[in-house]
């Protein structure tokens, strides 16, 4: 499990909306990914390592090697949107078991 601290989202702060949106941060799962990402590889590491990270982690995704789980809903397309506040607990099912051919549904 990786747990994301998610961004507020500043637009709504700014537009003077209802505080109750301005606490909830809709974003995409390909950029939740990228936050997981950077915290299990830590802010210190090579932006370069990051990227090869990202594309790797999110074509993996669109392959169905794995299935994301945030906050326990479960996810397999990187477009999805989802609303989040403060932070989320990100987790990685794999959709096959390697060894016996097994398909995993969470």
């Amino acid at each position: 499990m990786i747990r994301v601290r998610v961004p507020l989202d500043l637009h709504a702060v700014a537009s003077g909306g209802s505080a109750a949106f301005a606490l909830a941060t809709p974003l995409r799962v390909r950029d939740l990914l990228a936050l997981a990402v950077r915290e299990a590889i830590g802010a210190r590491a090579p932006y370069d390592k990051f990227q090869r990270s990202v594309r790797r982690t999110l074509a993996g995704l669109a392959a169905g090697d794995f299935t994301i789980d945030v906050n326990g809903r479960h996810f397999s397309d990187a477009e999805s949107v989802i609303v989040c506040d403060g932070t989320v607990n990100v987790r990685f099912f794999a959709a096959r078991s390697r060894g016996a051919g097994l398909e995993f549904h969470p």
